[in-house]
């Protein structure tokens, strides 16, 4: 039986801090911002000339970036290249903290060639490192322009030595074209365990198993149980983030016992829950 479905709730819209404030530069090449936001706000579709990377220092957020929706707890950060427009939206009160990156016709990433095969140039999921996530709580989040310091310019090195060590983690669902096939994947992210089988998440939408199947096939390569493990993984990651445990995680996502969540885990990413979720 269908569960029924989550009460529409009120996403308060609001428009993204004027970007020019905290413009990289040459000499000052990573500038970082502070906002506080409460659950259930949605930042409007922006873009910036330059990369960032934002963090959830606390709370749990979705940024969608491209093709890709992307949740994000406290243990992970979102990279998005220059260029590419993206929309935040929190899930549980956060703090999210960003920085911007400089650069230029020879740099798409920390300090990687402008290649065309480049990963830098997609937008990725990055393991936030203690070191990490310490320095950038450092950096000073004043806007406007002013001159770097000392302590800022080595700041910034040791931040960008970081990101370049950074791991990409397998997490975030590609997002398709076509509308219904959208509307679909829209719903499976806000509630992955509605619905169990591929038939009722079709005829949630008035189509055919079959069609949804073939699009899947063709916008985003994959089957759909394949892109749905991907959202229960980072659904599983934010909730992690909150210290839940692994038996109230499986059965929030559907599952009918722990040991059946963790053998998709370790299908899907190579590593028991205990340590992709550490």
């Amino acid at each position: 039986m269908a569960r029924p479905a989550p009460a529409d709730r009120h996403r308060a819209s609001v428009p993204p801090v004027d970007p020019n404030q905290f413009t990289p530069t040459r000499e000052h090449p990573v500038r970082a911002k502070s906002r506080k936001l409460q659950a259930d706000t949605r930042i409007d579709p922006h873009q910036h000339p330059w990369a960032q990377v934002a963090f959830s220092m606390t709370g749990v957020i979705r940024l969608t970036a491209g093709r890709g929706s992307y949740i994000v707890p406290p243990s992970r950060a979102v990279w998005i290249p220059p260029g590419v427009e993206h929309v935040v939206s929190v899930l549980e009160d956060a703090e999210l903290r960003t920085i911007y990156l400089f650069q230029d016709e020879h740099h798409c990433g920390p300090d990687g060639p402008a290649a065309p095969d480049s990963p830098w140039r997609e937008c990725r999921v990055l393991e936030v490192s203690s070191l990490m996530r310490e320095l950038v709580m450092q950096l000073t989040v004043e806007p406007g322009e002013r001159a770097p310091t000392d302590r800022e310019f080595h700041l910034s090195m040791l931040v960008l030595d970081e990101l370049r060590r950074a791991q990409p983690v397998p997490l975030g669902v590609d997002l398709p074209h076509d509308k219904r096939l959208l509307a679909l994947c829209e719903a499976v992210i806000d509630d992955p365990s509605r619905w169990s089988t591929l038939d009722e998440w079709a005829r949630s939408i008035g189509a055919s198993p079959r069609t949804v199947a073939r699009l899947f096939r063709s916008e985003l390569g994959s089957t759909f149980l394949q892109w749905r493990q991907q959202v229960l993984l980072s659904k599983a990651l934010a909730m992690a983030a909150r210290k839940l445990p692994m038996a109230v995680i499986s059965a929030e996502l559907g599952y009918a016992s722990p040991s059946a969540f963790t053998a998709m885990v370790r299908r899907s990413v190579g590593a028991p829950p205990s340590r992709f979720f550490s």
